[in-house]
């Protein structure tokens, strides 16, 4: 007996090799542990600005984010590495770029950066746009598309899009002076969001209410892009409650009173909704979660916000550029309605069955996309982690900026990038260019798995309102007006002057009188 076992201890005799077996895998994990960070030291940072103490590269990049980094991106290199006051940022410039980030590092950079701008129009990062990648992100983004977004329920809510476009033809008719575009759209887009949302038109004409929703949309998507004193300077963000963060706040306020009002009203509807057998968007995902599965008040009110404002803002500039550039080159005009009177006629509006047969149009909504996208910079994504990107090191913490914009005009991809040029979407190019994520060459809804959930619906809308504008109206400026090409700077970049146009109808009065 072992001197051990004789005092009561029962140790396993081999307890030695097992013991020494455990150190040599500790020593070659801590060696493979700290070869990788030697050599993650070694790695030099990606090339860009030196930048000033403290403010770093900010004040390099003015109020034309996207602009600036492309410019600074020629001199640096489509992987560029800058910081931002206290914030250090990778900014992506070109489709190699993209795709090294939003395909090889997806999962890796799938969270959002807590941008303090958007901290209470997001109820604290509560919502679908903003939420890091966490199962309660999983849940929005899947209810948004069983419910309101896939191809299935686009089906459903067709009957909500055709009424609510056809009202906006008979409102456009009826003026007889011009027409302030942006106001137009973004009134029968929020009236088309509010429907299939909460069962509720937002407002039954142009006025006082709808400049009010107009402006709460216009601050959340301005301001949320903007550079801000409080982002890039935490410790200093009090000093930015009567900037950009008080704008933010204001228009979360205004939100916030105009939601309790329509869930209060939401709610007295419900047993009627629940009679008549037509559940709405707020309906279904209160009742379909799983077991374990809760949306708070705060997921509930801020993924209303997200839907609003991306799904009226966005889509209603990218209907606003391709109708500007076509007036400026009336040719594209006429070329687009041709190909509609032969798809449709005189005697009727235009109809979502009637798109498949119009690539002409297809080519005009993609490459308004291309050289107007509505989120030039997308919305940043995070890295908690390090990583390595083409030799370079990427430090732990980091923002990553992907210049959709940049990508859209590189001219080793588009020749000739800044011509309006539709047919470069025809023929092979058709099929080789795919908008909604596949092809990093041409992504105005982003990549990987933060790509924008409502995608399909957005080209759906777009190509829709597009094909329906073209159609049924002759489009010129009035007497005297030149038209202005600037773009207004934010996390959206709609026209800095708002386009108004004279229309005229074209199709025979039957058309607009069955809408």
């Amino acid at each position: 007996m072992t001197a051990a076992k004789h005092c009561g201890m029962d140790i396993d005799p081999y307890f030695p090799a097992a013991a020494a077996a455990a150190a040599i895998a500790l020593c070659v994990a801590l060696h493979i542990l700290f070869s990788f960070r030697r050599r993650s030291l070694r790695l030099p940072l990606p090339p860009g600005p030196r930048g000033l103490p403290i403010l770093g590269a900010l004040h390099l990049v003015d109020a034309h984010a996207h602009v600036s980094l492309a410019r600074l991106a020629a001199r640096h290199g489509p992987v560029m590495f800058l910081r931002l006051g206290s914030h250090g940022c990778v900014v992506a410039s070109d489709s190699a770029a993209a795709g090294c980030f939003l395909k090889a590092l997806d999962l890796q950079f799938a969270n959002r950066p807590d941008i303090f701008s958007a901290r209470d129009i997001s109820y604290n990062r509560q919502n679908l746009v903003m939420a890091d990648y966490t199962p309660t992100w999983k849940l929005l983004r899947r209810a948004c598309t069983l419910h309101f977004l896939g191809g299935k329920a686009l089906a459903e809510w067709g009957g909500v899009r055709r009424r609510e476009i056809a009202l906006m033809v008979r409102s456009l008719r009826a003026q007889a002076g011009p027409v302030a575009l942006p106001d137009v759209l973004v009134c029968a887009l929020a009236n088309v969001i509010g429907v299939v949302v909460m069962s509720k038109r937002v407002f039954d004409s142009q006025g006082e209410d709808s400049n009010r929703f107009k402006e709460m949309v216009l601050a959340v998507a301005t301001g949320g892009g903007q550079f801000n004193l409080g982002d890039f300077f935490p410790a200093i963000a009090w000093m930015d409650l009567q900037g950009i963060q008080g704008k933010m706040k204001r228009a979360q306020v205004a939100f916030d009173e105009i939601l309790t009002k329509l869930l209060a009203e939401h709610e007295a509807r419900k047993e009627e909704r629940e009679r008549e057998g037509r559940p709405d968007f707020l309906d279904k995902i209160m009742n379909g979660a799983k077991d374990g599965e809760v949306l708070t008040d705060a997921n509930i009110r801020s993924l209303i916000i997200d839907l609003f404002v991306a799904g009226t803002d966005t889509t209603a500039i990218v209907v606003e550029w391709a109708i500007a550039e076509m007036l400026k080159k009336p040719s594209i005009l006429k070329r687009a309605q041709e190909e509609a009177d032969a798809a449709v006629g005189h005697g009727r509006l235009l109809q979502e069955s009637d798109l498949p047969n119009l690539p002409f149009l297809h080519a005009i909504c993609k490459e308004a996309l291309r050289l107007h996208p509505p989120t030039p910079l997308a919305i940043p994504h995070f890295s908690y982690e390090p990583c390595e990107v083409n030799g370079f090191h990427v430090p732990a913490n980091t923002r990553l900026l992907v210049n959709i914009w940049a990508i859209g005009r590189d001219p080793r991809v588009w020749p000739d990038p800044l011509r309006f040029d539709p047919d470069r979407f025809l023929g092979q190019r058709a099929a080789k260019y795919d908008p909604l994520g596949s092809d990093f060459e041409f992504i105005p809804f982003g990549a990987g798995r933060r790509v924008c959930t409502g995608k399909a619906a957005a080209m759906l809308l777009l190509q829709f309102i597009l094909g329906v504008l073209v159609h049924a109206f002759d489009w010129r400026l009035p007497e005297g007006e030149k038209l202005d090409m600037e773009e207004k700077h934010g996390l959206t970049t709609p026209k800095l002057v708002p386009l108004k146009a004279l229309l005229t109808p074209r199709l025979s009065p039957a058309a607009y009188d069955a809408a």
